[in-house]
Parts: structure tokens; sequence; C-alpha cells
């Protein structure tokens, strides 16, 4: 039997953004229903919500509501929850033997916090040392771009794009910090406008001070053209 955890216990973790696994918490039947057939529940679902509030869903503005969300859901901000949309990350040799680090800085990142459901919005900072393979340039964006389109914690996304191009690139020499504001900390709760959430992990080679430090320093570079 797995560890009950009582209401106001989930409230404390949700309202201190606390994540529960390094994996996104997916049920074994995830995948039984088509995306259409996903669709067609959740437009209820949140007709529901709408009319629960006191919503007139006979309104022109509002009547489709409950359709657009829904799609949204399961094509759009939600969508890297489908595996079938991982990102085909193609290596190539590494011909010319390039053996410093690269760094993909400034990677637009768009997720959801999984406690309140609010936009994170972002920026991600990937870099690795090459073991003999390269990726091409796009696939980096897209695999952040993959775990950050589901429920997500930080913390959990910046771990899962590390092991997913360690994966790729059969090294242990990447690294990832991401600087993201939240807004179920910007406009509720505390509504601190200002502050933003900073998280990185580091693989390999990274953990040396001298090369974690070369990586900070180039993604501080002021690359604007």
């Amino acid at each position: 039997m797995g560890i009950q955890i009582n209401s106001s216990e989930t409230d404390n973790l949700g309202d201190n953004h606390i994540g529960t696994a390094s994996n996104t918490p997916v049920r074994d039947d995830a995948f039984v229903l088509n995306n259409q057939e996903k669709i067609e529940l959740i437009k209820d679902d949140v007709k529901h919500i709408m009319e629960t509030l006191g919503l007139d869903l006979t309104d022109d503005s509002l009547s489709g509501t409950p359709n657009r969300v829904a799609k949204m859901f399961v094509n759009e901000i939600f969508g890297g929850l489908d595996p079938q949309k991982k990102p085909k990350a193609s290596t190539f040799q590494n011909k010319y033997n390039y053996g410093e680090m690269l760094v993909e800085k400034n990677i637009t990142l768009y997720s959801t916090c999984e406690h309140h459901l609010l936009p994170i919005v972002g920026r991600a900072h990937v870099a690795y040392i090459s073991n003999g393979t390269v990726v091409g340039l796009s696939k980096m964006n897209r695999i952040v771009d993959y775990y950050a389109k589901r429920p997500q914690v930080q913390e959990r996304l910046t771990i899962q794009i590390v092991k997913e191009l360690q994966n790729v690139l059969n090294t242990q020499d990447v690294a990832c910090v991401i600087d993201a504001k939240h807004l179920c900390v910007n406009s509720r709760g505390i509504k601190d406008i200002e502050s933003s959430t900073i998280t990185s992990e580091f693989g390999g080679k990274f953990k040396n001070k001298e090369t974690k430090r070369e990586f900070l320093d180039y993604i501080q570079l002021d690359t604007k053209f």
C-alpha cells in the first residue's frame, strides 16, 4: 500500500511548490483514450467548472471556451505528456573533433505549474561536451519544449532535460540552468511579481568547479544582435 497523504498535507505540498518525483507522475492507463476522446471529456469538465462559477455559457464569448480549453490542454500546453510527440533527436559523428562545451542559451520556455495549473515562463540554458557524437541545435530546443509541455515543477523539468540529453548523446557531460517566473507566485498567494526561480543540474565534467564556472560565464554573455 502506498503512503497516504491527507488533504492538508497535499495543500502544503502544492502551496510550497514541492514535487514528489523526478519522473512525471502518470497512471498506467494514461494513454488508453485517444486525444479526441480526452478532449470530449475535458470539455465537459471545463463546462461544469464554468457553470459552477456561475458563468452563462450561452453568451457568444463563453460558449466555445470549454472546447478551446480542452483542445489547448491536450494538443498544446500538455502535449508533452504524449510519448508519440517526443522529439527524435538524431545524433551525428563529431567529425570536426570539437572538444569544448557547446552551449545553447536563452531557450524560450513555457510550462505549467502542476500545483495550480498556472504558467511558468522563462529561459533554459543547456550545454554538453561531446563524447564523439553531436546533436542538432534545434533538437535541444525541442527537448526543452517537450518536457516543459506538461504539468511540472521546475526542479523536475531541469533534471528531465539533462537526463534526456545524457541518453541521446551517450555522455554524462550535460548541464542545464533554468530561470523562470511562476505565475502561481507572481499572480496569486504572495503576489511577488519581481521574483524568479533558478534551478540547475550538472552532470559529469560539469560538476568540476572550473567547467561549471565556464558554463555559467557563457550564459552571462551579452549575445543580443
